[in-house]
């Protein structure tokens, strides 16, 4: 085997969670190779399509300034930045969770967060303060809320961009149209790995793989099989490249599988989405999350969840499979004049579907649905409202009585026109099943012991989210279980070299 087809460590998938662990691996010394499913310009997985907020611990606004040194004094002095603690991730995580996130992986995911974001920092990427969809104005001071007031600087294109910059800069290889097929075993360790690099299947030499190729949500059987019959409809966020490979070649060699097999990331995006990412159109455009500033309805005409339950960042991971559900897959955003103008900028994109009319009668009348019950739902609706302080910037209590679902916060009468209708239909991002790893990233296989070589980091993690999901926890999870990984792979060579000169 020539040297060009012989390295330390082969990261799978060019991502987030992938780059920060080829360079992770690269800085400890490793020789890495990055392969890549897709062709050069559609490049970076998932995270090219985020929309780049990051969830990390954080102390106070001097913390969030070390990885902003650009942030002026004059700006930081009209900030109001309330503490995110590593138990208050951890809370978060475990309360949206319903209790069931591995306690290890979360605590390794929260602690290791901050040091990860100025790791992050230190490898080029660029970070600003979210102040669009995570603070508010109050008494000439700018307040922030919700754990998640950092992201990246040009969504994910600019992470990206940053991430692979640095892997140029560190000379690591990456292939494209490079799709690893198998893992190679010898003497119960990973020994090397088949690829099909543009047409020609070849072998790569290898003491380290690091799968880091994604979840399965691109791979139709595979959500039939696993989140139910009804996923086939579903709309595929980002990249069409996660399909499950990394994930099947890992259960081959005897990996075992863990997590939340039938749940998933998805969200409510716009009905006219393209069927799969966009790469001309990245950054997370055809999101609509500003319901819980109006209510949802099928095509019945009926209600199904609570808007209100909670802040955006906690529940609109979970409401994708909720619109699913309906009839048809579509529901309707409902907005009145007086939310319109606090609606989320993606409202305002020319990518948008919305209706919109000076009546609700004449706005129902533009949609597919039933008329009558449409406009007896939002009449009873209207009539629950109860009186109270409306303030979208906390969980304000205001809500409804005597109806099903309630609105528990921010119900307001839709009443004044004009009135909006946002077509709503299921996004998914990634499945929560995955990998069982431990807090090293090392792949474990059916007996729970660690599979030589063998390391998984982003969203083949399994164990982490179930059900639910704190917004931003994603990219953290990639960049803190990638870093890991990477490193440890680095650390497995050079003991492996150990043993073999001894």
């Amino acid at each position: 085997m020539s040297k060009n087809n012989s390295f330390d460590v082969v990261v799978i998938g060019a991502g987030n969670a992938a780059l920060c662990a080829a360079i992770s691996a690269k800085e400890n010394g490793a020789k890495v190779l990055v392969l890549e499913k897709g062709p050069e310009h559609k490049k970076g997985g998932n995270s090219f399509f985020t929309d780049g907020a990051i969830r990390f611990a954080y102390n106070d606004l001097n913390d969030i300034r070390r990885i902003m040194p650009e942030l002026r004094d004059e700006e930081a002095e009209q900030i109001v930045m309330p503490k995110y603690s590593t138990s208050d991730y951890y809370d978060d995580l475990m309360r949206v969770t319903d209790g069931q996130s591995h306690p290890k992986l979360a605590k390794q995911l929260v602690s290791k967060s901050y040091e990860t974001i100025v790791w992050m920092r230190e490898q080029g990427v660029e970070f600003e303060l979210n102040y669009d969809n995570q603070s508010f104005k109050k008494e000439g001071k700018i307040h922030f809320w919700g754990g998640l007031p950092v992201k990246t600087k040009e969504k994910g294109i600019g992470l990206m961009k940053q991430l692979f910059e640095r892997a140029k800069q560190l000379n690591i290889d990456v292939w494209y149209e490079s799709q690893a097929i198998q893992l190679v075993m010898k003497n119960e360790q990973i020994s090397g790995v088949v690829i099909l690099k543009q047409g020609e299947t070849i072998t790569v030499e290898t003491k380290s793989v690091v799968l880091a190729c994604g979840s399965f949500e691109a791979n139709k059987a595979m959500r039939s099989k696993y989140l139910g019959a009804e996923w086939d409809a579903a709309i595929v966020r980002g990249t069409e490249y996660n399909t499950g490979d990394g994930i099947q070649m890992a259960l081959e060699i005897g990996a075992q599988p863990f997590g939340d097999w039938d749940g998933c990331h998805s969200i409510g995006t716009d009905y006219n989405v393209p069927k799969v990412g966009d790469f001309t159109k990245p950054g997370d455009i055809f999101k609509k999350h500003s319901y819980p500033l109006g209510i949802m309805l099928n095509k019945d005409g009926y209600r199904f969840v609570d808007e209100g339950a909670d802040f955006r960042n906690y529940t609109y991971a979970k409401y994708g499979r909720e619109i699913l559900k309906q009839p048809d897959h579509v529901a309707y955003q409902i907005f009145d004049a007086q939310v319109r103008p606090l609606l989320r900028k993606e409202y305002n994109l020319e990518e948008a579907t919305v209706y919109e009319a000076a009546t609700l009668e004449e706005l129902v009348d533009q949609l597919s649905v039933n008329k009558e019950q449409f406009i007896q739902t939002i009449k009873e609706y209207n009539d629950a409202v109860q009186d109270g302080e409306y303030n979208p910037s906390i969980k304000d209590g205001k809500g409804t009585k005597g109806i099903t679902p309630p609105k528990t916060n921010w119900a307001m009468t839709i009443e004044q026109g004009p009135f909006y209708a946002f077509p709503v239909t299921c996004g998914i991002t990634f499945a929560f099943g995955g990998l069982h790893v431990n807090t090293n990233g090392e792949v474990l296989n059916k007996n729970e012991k660690p599979i030589k070589g063998l390391f998984a980091a982003g969203e083949m993690v399994g164990g982490i989210f179930y059900e639910n999901y704190p917004g931003g926890s994603g990219l953290m999870s990639g960049a803190v279980f990638g870093k890991v990984s990477g490193s440890q792979a680095a650390k497995y060579v050079n003991t492996f070299e150990d043993a073999t000169i001894k």
